[in-house]
C-alpha cells in the first residue's frame, strides 16, 4: 500500500485492529485487554514492519535514562503478554519475531482502515495532437490536488502516487485499493484552437 496510516491513525493487520489515538487493540472490534508496556511495544513494532527493533532501542523509547530495571525481565514479560494477546508463539511467530540477542521484527502484512473523507486525483487523459496538451491535461490535475489538499479532513493521495498511473489501464477500484481511498478522480481534456473540453468523473 502506498498509505501506510489513515489520518485516524487506525493500522489493520489480520483480525488486529490498533486504534492508535484511543491506545486500544482491537480483535474483529472486540477491544483486547492490554497493558500500557506490551501495547508500546507493539506501536514502536508497527511503525517499520519488517524492521529489526533492536532491544536497546525498545528499552530507550519506554524506559527513561534514569529509570532503574532489570531489562531482560522487563522487555521479556510485555513481549510474551504481547505475544498472549496477540495469539502467537515464539516457536511458530506470525506477528512477532525474536532474532536472539539482536531485537524483533513485526512480520505481519499491515494495512490502513481508509478515511471516510478521501481522494485520488488520478493524471487528466490528453485527447488533442497536440504534445503540449499533456502538459496543460498534468498541470489541471495537479492543480486539483493542491485546492483538494487545503480542504480540512479529506485525505487526498500524493502526487506522485497518483501520477504512477499515467498510460496505465488499471480498474478504479484496483487504483483505490492500492492508493487507499474512497473516491477516484479521473478526466480528459481536449484541446482544439481556442475551445477547451474538459471532461471529469
Amino acid at each position: 500500500m502506498q498509505d501506510f496510516r489513515s489520518s485516524q491513525g487506525n493500522v489493520r493487520f489480520g483480525a488486529f485492529e490498533l486504534d492508535e489515538d484511543a491506545g486500544e487493540l482491537r480483535r474483529e472490534g472486540i477491544k483486547v485487554r492490554l497493558q500500557e508496556q506490551p501495547l508500546q511495544i507493539l506501536q514502536i513494532l508497527l511503525e517499520q514492519p519488517g524492521k529489526v527493533i533492536t532491544r536497546e532501542e525498545l528499552r530507550k523509547r519506554i524506559w527513561p535514562s534514569d529509570t532503574f530495571v532489570d531489562f531482560d525481565h522487563g522487555i521479556n514479560n510485555p513481549i510474551k503478554r504481547l505475544r498472549e494477546a496477540l495469539g502467537d508463539t515464539a516457536e511458530t511467530p506470525h506477528y512477532i519475531e525474536t532474532l536472539p540477542r539482536r531485537g524483533y521484527r513485526f512480520l505481519h502484512a499491515l494495512a490502513t482502515t481508509i478515511a471516510e473523507a478521501s481522494i485520488a486525483v488520478l493524471p487528466f487523459l490528453s485527447l488533442s495532437a497536440d504534445p503540449e496538451n499533456e502538459i496543460f491535461s498534468d498541470g489541471m490535475s495537479e492543480e486539483i490536488i493542491s485546492a483538494l489538499m487545503q480542504i480540512k479532513n479529506l485525505h487526498v493521495a500524493a502526487r506522485t502516487s497518483s501520477f504512477s498511473f499515467k498510460g496505465k489501464h488499471v480498474d478504479l477500484r484496483v487504483i483505490g485499493e492500492q492508493l487507499n481511498v474512497r473516491t477516484v478522480l479521473e478526466g480528459s481534456v481536449r484541446k482544439s484552437g481556442n475551445r477547451l473540453r474538459i471532461t471529469v468523473q
